[in-house]
């Protein structure tokens, strides 16, 4: 187990310096909102997609919006509705269907202003609808179709036991299965963060040797309350539930300078998802200071961890 710290101790910072990183993004005239919390791009119906988080500046109240590249300029895809009051958005694909997940903010049955992630997926071309949601105060649950046809969920219980936030995971048998009580039940990777630090998963990817690659993140908070988030990765073998430590891959100083949402949030980089592209580099997309989205070139992180079998 190792701390922010200790993992910061042993992080290239000199190899990741880039001077522009901010992704071109334009939505409608007049739309002065923020998209930040980004996915990585994916190919569907025939465009290239990214889905973002929208919010105005001084509010927490976001849409997912759907954005097409169009010579190289980010712009809101007209052919999907938003999915309003909803935050921090991802995708997955199952039995070639495409997957939506994103966190509501919404009031419980005691009228308390809570959360849970919630999914939706395709029922028609640019049609997506609402199919599950996971428990209550559970983020950064994420979904991957394994080659059984099986899918493998990762999750990240806040409790007693899980402290700030822990990652677990499960295998359901399809679909149909997700729901709150499969998603409770998922095992816990208990030697990740210290009580003081938290963490979750933002993307799996299924490597060649059959262990998967999880993009994630760590957390903590400093003497003056300000978040401090780390893009991070590590290795897990479904199977058994073996995995090797986590290591940082991105910090915000390797990022262009921008604003933040607020003070307090200046140094957050927020994993989005990570596209490999088989020459031992990948794109790293993530959030940036709760206002900024941005893409890293980064050494792909998985490529060693494919080529042995260290699990």
């Amino acid at each position: 187990m190792q701390t922010c710290h200790q993992l910061l101790e042993q992080f290239p910072f000199s190899k990741l310096q880039f001077t522009n990183t901010k992704l071109p993004i334009i939505l409608e005239e007049g739309d002065n909102r923020d998209v930040y919390n980004i996915s990585s791009p994916f190919l569907y119906n025939g465009s290239q997609l990214l889905l973002g988080r929208a919010e105005f500046r001084d509010s927490e109240d976001s849409s997912i919006v759907f954005l097409r590249r169009n010579s190289g300029i980010w712009s809101l895809d007209k052919r999907y509705q938003p999915l309003k009051h909803l935050q921090d958005p991802f995708y997955s694909f199952v039995k070639g269907k495409l997957i939506v997940g994103g966190v509501e903010v919404y009031r419980n049955d005691k009228n308390e202003s809570t959360y849970r992630t919630v999914f939706f997926r395709e029922t028609a071309p640019f049609r997506i609808e609402r199919f599950a949601c996971g428990p209550e105060n559970m983020k950064d649950i994420r979904l991957l179709e394994l080659p059984s046809g099986e899918i493998l969920v990762t999750t990240r219980p806040q409790n007693a036991s899980a402290g700030r936030g822990k990652i677990g995971f499960t295998i359901i048998p399809s679909l149909d299965d997700l729901n709150s009580q499969s998603i409770l039940s998922a095992s816990i990777l208990e030697d990740q963060f210290i009580s003081e630090e938290w963490g979750g998963t933002n993307q799996l990817h299924l490597l060649n040797n059959g262990k998967i690659g999880v993009l994630s993140h760590i957390a903590n908070f400093d003497e003056e309350g300000n978040r401090h988030y780390y893009s991070t990765c590590f290795l897990l073998d479904p199977a058994t539930g073996m995995h090797l430590p986590m290591k940082i891959i991105a910090v915000r100083c390797n990022f262009e300078d921008g604003p933040s949402k607020r003070e307090d949030l200046k140094d957050v980089v927020f994993s989005g998802g990570l596209v490999r592209h088989g020459n031992g580099t990948a794109c790293l997309y993530c959030g940036v200071g709760d206002a900024e989205a941005h893409c890293l070139t980064i050494p792909d992180p998985f490529v060693e961890w494919e080529k042995s079998n260290v699990l």
